[in-house]
């Protein structure tokens, strides 16, 4: 993403979360309690905000003028200023394609959360080998990332050959 946050970090940089700060304040006003949830929700659990992010970002952004804040009780509530909106119309691209990532993170996250459902009530010590081997798995796929073509395509190929089997299907090689 723009600051080079997610999908490893799990965590957004500062001005890409104060735009999707923004985007969700252009739908209603919020308090911080509220956007953080917004967020989790947005990404399915992926990435929850914590008060010592969100807060200072809501203090930047009124700061510069692109949210203002109304006393709620003994909370705040933040609305998107008219400065705000030319920002977020100036960068509405990367807003938009920073919430579509949040969201289709969060949907992978919990399809793989629904293939592991289960499982460790069923055999605990299974799990853990197959955690084990995903962890495995993906760190030498790290090591190999300024591999060869000619190394890409033999790694690709086991790949293609472990799902299969994994599957119970044929592969063509």
């Amino acid at each position: 993403m723009g600051g080079g946050g997610m999908p490893g970090a799990r965590k957004l940089s500062s001005a890409d979360l104060q735009l999707v700060v923004l985007a969700l304040l252009d739908k209603q006003p919020a308090h911080g309690y509220e956007l953080m949830r917004a967020i989790e929700e947005r990404s399915n659990g992926f990435y929850v905000p914590s008060p010592g992010v969100i807060y200072p970002a809501l203090t930047y952004l009124e700061e510069i003028g692109h949210a203002a804040v109304a006393q709620d009780g003994n909370r705040k509530l933040y609305s998107l200023t008219e400065q705000g909106r030319q920002h977020l119309a100036a960068n509405r691209a990367t807003t938009d394609a920073m919430l579509d990532a949040l969201g289709r993170i969060g949907d992978r996250m919990e399809q793989v959360r629904e293939a592991f459902a289960g499982l460790n009530a069923v055999d605990p010590k299974a799990a853990d080998e197959l955690h084990q081997a995903r962890h495995d798995l993906k760190h030498a796929l790290l090591r190999t990332r300024d591999c060869t073509p000619d190394e890409a395509r033999r790694i690709a190929l086991i790949l293609k050959r472990a799902t299969a089997e994994i599957l119970g299907t044929k592969t063509d090689q």
